[in-house]
């Protein structure tokens, strides 16, 4: 059996970090702090820098405007979900290689992965997980687990854009974890969405074993264990 290979981050040597996790191949993260940078900082100078060379190669004014509303988009959305509590976003792009009736298909897929912050009311670990699920509505195959990180619960649901939104009637399947915080006063969502409905068993058996390698604790650091 291989040993597996991770990649570190530079987060990880972040003084302020709070939770440590590891995603298998696939996903590609999106900086948020390069993406959402403070009008007039160095990182807004950076980024019209990398941006610049792309609005020059545009073919025509119209393809460079269609860039820039496009890109203005992509970070208005960013923006939402670091308004709710999203701290990290990534992009998974995966080949659909799952055997049907001897044949695949080998069409792409694509996900987003996001993990965010919830605060909780003050409660045992595993009462907290079993209520982010209890008010949920429309979940289904939810699951207590027990991870190395302590209790959490499992949840999945489909949604469907509305008809006058203009957005593709496709089925968005999102699956989650609620991993409460060894404080006990917030915990932490990781959620996986994509259209590939079909493939609803691969997906929850990546988000469990993302959730699985979730610690609260510095893993570089000998010694360290989980709060119970």
């Amino acid at each position: 059996m291989n040993t597996p290979v991770f990649i570190l981050d530079d987060s990880v040597k972040d003084p302020d970090t709070e939770l440590w996790f590891a995603e298998p191949s696939g996903f590609t993260a999106l900086p948020f702090g390069s993406l959402l940078p403070e009008p007039g900082s160095p990182t807004a100078d950076e980024l019209r820098a990398v941006v610049a060379p792309f609005l020059e190669s545009a073919p025509s004014e119209m393809a460079r405007q269609q860039f820039i509303a496009q890109f203005a988009a992509g970070q208005q959305l960013l923006g939402v979900l670091r308004e709710v509590g999203t701290v990290h976003c990534s992009i998974g792009l995966h080949r659909d290689d799952v055997e049907e009736g001897r044949t695949s298909s080998g069409q792409t897929l694509l996900s987003l992965f996001t993990l965010s912050w919830r605060d909780t009311a003050v409660a045992p670990r595993g009462v907290t997980a079993a209520r982010a699920v209890a008010v949920k509505e429309g979940h289904t195959h939810i699951e207590c687990v027990e991870l190395p990180c302590g209790p959490a619960t499992f949840s999945e649901s489909v949604r469907a854009p509305s008809v006058d939104s203009g957005l593709p009637q496709l089925g968005l399947l999102q699956v989650h974890a609620h991993l409460p915080h060894p404080d006990c006063k917030r915990l932490v969502v990781l959620t996986l969405s994509t259209t590939a409905v079909a493939r609803r068993d691969q997906y929850r058996a990546i988000l469990q074993q993302i959730a699985e390698t979730v610690s609260f604790d510095d893993p570089l650091v000998p010694g360290t264990s989980e709060a119970s």
